[in-house]
Parts: C-alpha cells; sequence; structure tokens
C-alpha cells in the first residue's frame, strides 16, 4: 500500500503566490512596455518631428516657412494658396468652391473662394444642375472658344494658385487695356513667370497668379 506524502506548507504558498506578488508580477510584466510606450512616444511625437522642421528650415528655409511671398518687406500671401483679384489690372485666378460659416446662420455654409481653413471640392458631380449652370455661366462669361478647362472649374483642393498659361494668355488683353500699357509687355511679364515642368517631365507648365501680379505692379 503506497502513502502519499503530504505537500508541505511551503509548497503550497509558492503554488499560490499572494496578493502583493500578484501585483508585483504584473507590474514587472507590463514596465517594458510602458517604458517603450515613453521611449518612442519622446523619439516619434518629439524629437522625429523636430528634427524634420529643423532640417526643412536649414535646407528649404521658404518652403518651411509656408512660402509666403512679400512685397515691400510685407506679406501679401502664400505661393502655395490662390487668391481671389477683382481688378481687371490683375490677371484672375481659376475659379474656387472653398465655402465658409453663413455669419447670419451657422448652420449653413457661404461661398468663400481660398478659404485655407476649408480646403474642399465641390463633390459636384457630373449630373449636378448647379455645377452645370455654373460651368455653363463661366464659359460665357470667358469669351470666344475655346475655353482653357482650368478658366471655368475648381481644383480639387480649392486653394490652387497657378493657372495654364493658355488661360493665362486669354487674360492679356484685358489686363494690357486696364493697365494703359502694351499687350507685349504683359506677355513678356507672362513669359518671365511661366514656371516649366518640374526636371522637364514633371508636372504641366503653369502661371502662379499672385507672382504674376506683383511682376505687372512692379513693372509699373
Amino acid at each position: 500500500m503506497n502513502i502519499v506524502s503530504p505537500v508541505p506548507s511551503t509548497a503550497r504558498q509558492q503554488a499560490s503566490p499572494g496578493p502583493a506578488e500578484t501585483r508585483m508580477g504584473i507590474l514587472s510584466a507590463i514596465r517594458p512596455a510602458i517604458v517603450l510606450i515613453a521611449v518612442f512616444t519622446l523619439l516619434t511625437g518629439v524629437a522625429l518631428p523636430l528634427g524634420f522642421v529643423g532640417v526643412g528650415r536649414a535646407v528649404l528655409p521658404f518652403q518651411a516657412g509656408g512660402s509666403l511671398v512679400e512685397r515691400d518687406g510685407k506679406v501679401v500671401g502664400s505661393a502655395l494658396i490662390g487668391q481671389v483679384f477683382a481688378s481687371d489690372k490683375y490677371f484672375h485666378a481659376r475659379p474656387s468652391a472653398t465655402t465658409d460659416t453663413d455669419p447670419a446662420d451657422a448652420t449653413k455654409q457661404v461661398p468663400a473662394p481660398y478659404n485655407a481653413a476649408a480646403s474642399l471640392a465641390s463633390n459636384m458631380g457630373p449630373t449636378s444642375k448647379a455645377l452645370v449652370e455654373r460651368v455653363q455661366g463661366d464659359i460665357a462669361n470667358a469669351g470666344p472658344a475655346p475655353v482653357p478647362a482650368d478658366a471655368v472649374t475648381t481644383s480639387a483642393s480649392g486653394l490652387d494658385p497657378h493657372i495654364t498659361p493658355a488661360n493665362a494668355l486669354r487674360q492679356v488683353a484685358g489686363v494690357a487695356k486696364a493697365r494703359g500699357v502694351t499687350e507685349d509687355k504683359v506677355r513678356a511679364l507672362l513669359a518671365e513667370n511661366t514656371e516649366s515642368r518640374l526636371l522637364g517631365v514633371i508636372g504641366e507648365p503653369r502661371v502662379n497668379v499672385l507672382r504674376l501680379n506683383i511682376a505687372l505692379d512692379a513693372a509699373r
């Protein structure tokens, strides 16, 4: 007959740790995770962004600063964000679909062209009656055909600061007449402010409207 020896009390205590030992075990298990979270938060959330900002300001200070354009020492806009020019003396940008809150009714939106705080497209499709009527009206006001697409359509962001050379060329006569200068002079300024393809192959030739209009004012 086999006799089973009783388990010593010390063994029973080791097999069933008390609450204090359980808490210490849990803390030991999660401590590495907490340390890693803290370390990578500092690295990727603080050090890395600051590093990118520092390198950007050192290598590309103009772009890192918002591509701000100055005239007579005063910031007049950004090379990355279009503006509305109402006067006939200036070249006009393409339409913009950005909006802003209606001051009279906070539940409604009103047109606010080139509102950088609300970058968006109209989200209207080709079957939208409002879009068709708006484009048809712009085409009618644009003058003789053919009308460049960017003269009557908005960009995806609503903030595009550029227009096509074809769109700009259509405006040369009106700008020259409003300023009382020859078309050749305006056309020469347009040529000087036409940006070519990046590296000769990327993108399309384009005209930054803000920079062109500043050049027009400087040429007076």
